[in-house]
């Protein structure tokens, strides 16, 4: 097993905000970074690890250490700002691993470049090449986003000049958008031994094997695995047929709901004469079905009618009733004065009480001569008047 050092320069340049790599840039070389971490961490015991950002002034996150959670915790640490600078991240991480603990690890440097590579120095970079080389530094490239056009003329001549010695090992990986950098790092040598089998931490994620287990390892739990996986998919071919026969149902019921209308419509316009026994009976049948409804639906008419002429039976009654006590009103008056009338000597008394009046004028005497013969009338013939 290969003991090694390894700084990871991290590119959070304000490019790593584009979204082209779900769900950011940043976050997915996020998720690369710590899968390396753990491949390097994993594969042996002594290994060490360190992190650089390279946006605007470089600066060493974590100096080389093997405490896998104090790197976790600084690589998210990272926010995107600036402009990436490659060249000098490569520097300080070379200078980094001059200053490792064990000065038998091998040196690696793993750079992620999402940023454009148009404003690096050619010139700079060649002479960076031959330093490394000479100091026996493996680089591993990993290029993306904006970097995936270019870098293949700019850091292919940096990386061959790298492997111009027998045992380079340098890589130069290009990632096109649309694809996951976690994907192509697993199948990449850099998360792969010198004698090229996977990293533990590989194995353990599943990468290359269906639903992430390996069946030489646990083939009990591969099996359990692809039995859910076939019973899910039966189950949901299941609930789309049956969605799908629900579906047709509901319009073949739709349809026949027409049909049928539209054959009632030509059925009940057709002339009774040219339909036979059996057709008459039916059409006779449908038209008492179809009046039916209506007639039911006339009977409140006919109530509301009826309740109608109710109301205003019993309104006139009422009026009736209030005028009744104003005529028994009038008739007693008129009795009381009837017998004023016949009484000739309380009408005599009552004009003489009056003030003012003159009993000896001809229109008093005459109403009291009135009176007093009408009386008389009355006590000598009482049969007679009762009979008119």
């Amino acid at each position: 097993m290969v003991q090694e050092s390894t700084m990871i320069c991290l590119d959070n340049s304000e490019w790593m905000r584009n979204g082209d790599f779900t769900p950011t840039r940043l976050q997915c070389q996020q998720d690369a970074a710590n899968l390396v971490i753990q491949c390097k961490l994993r594969s042996n015991p002594e290994n060490a690890v360190g992190i650089i950002s390279m946006a605007n002034t470089v600066e060493v996150l974590s100096t080389l250490t093997q405490e896998n959670g104090r790197l976790f915790m600084k690589l998210h640490q990272v926010e995107p700002k600036g402009e990436s600078n490659v060249i000098g991240g490569i520097k300080i991480a070379h200078l980094a691993l001059k200053h490792r603990q064990n000065r038998n690890h091998k040196m690696r440097i793993v750079v992620f470049i999402g940023s454009p590579v148009n404003c690096i120095d050619r010139n700079e970079l060649a002479k960076l090449s031959k330093k490394l080389k000479k100091e026996k530094v493996v680089v591993d490239i990993i290029c993306f986003g904006e970097a995936d056009g270019d870098s293949n003329d700019i850091f292919g001549q940096f990386i061959e000049s790298l492997n111009s010695r027998e045992g380079g090992g340098s890589n130069l990986i290009v990632v096109s958008s649309g694809s996951t950098l976690t994907e192509a790092l697993v199948s990449s040598s850099v998360c792969r031994g010198e004698d090229g089998t996977a990293a533990p931490v590989v194995a353990a994620s599943g990468g290359g094997f269906e639903f992430g287990i390996d069946p030489e390892d646990d083939p009990d739990l591969a099996l359990a695995c692809i039995s859910h996986y076939y019973a899910l998919r039966v189950s949901l071919e299941e609930q789309r047929q049956r969605q799908m026969q629900e579906a047709n149902a509901e319009l073949a019921g739709a349809d026949s709901i027409r049909q049928q209308a539209d054959v009632n419509d030509d059925f009940m316009n057709m002339d009774p004469e040219a339909m036979t026994e059996d057709q008459q009976l039916a059409w006779a049948l449908r038209m008492s079905m179809q009046e039916g409804p209506s007639a039911k639906s006339s009977e409140p008419a006919e109530k509301a009618k009826t309740a109608g002429v109710s109301d205003k039976i019993t309104i006139a009654n009422e009026m009736e009733i209030d005028q009744i006590p104003e005529e028994k009103e009038v008739t007693a008056e008129e009795d009381q004065l009837g017998q004023l009338i016949d009484d000739p000597e309380l009408l005599r008394q009552l004009v003489a009480d009056l003030p003012g009046m003159d009993q000896g004028s001809p229109e008093i005497q005459n109403v009291l001569q009135k009176g007093a013969a009408s009386n008389r009338d009355e006590k000598t013939d009482p049969v007679d008047k009762s009979k008119k």
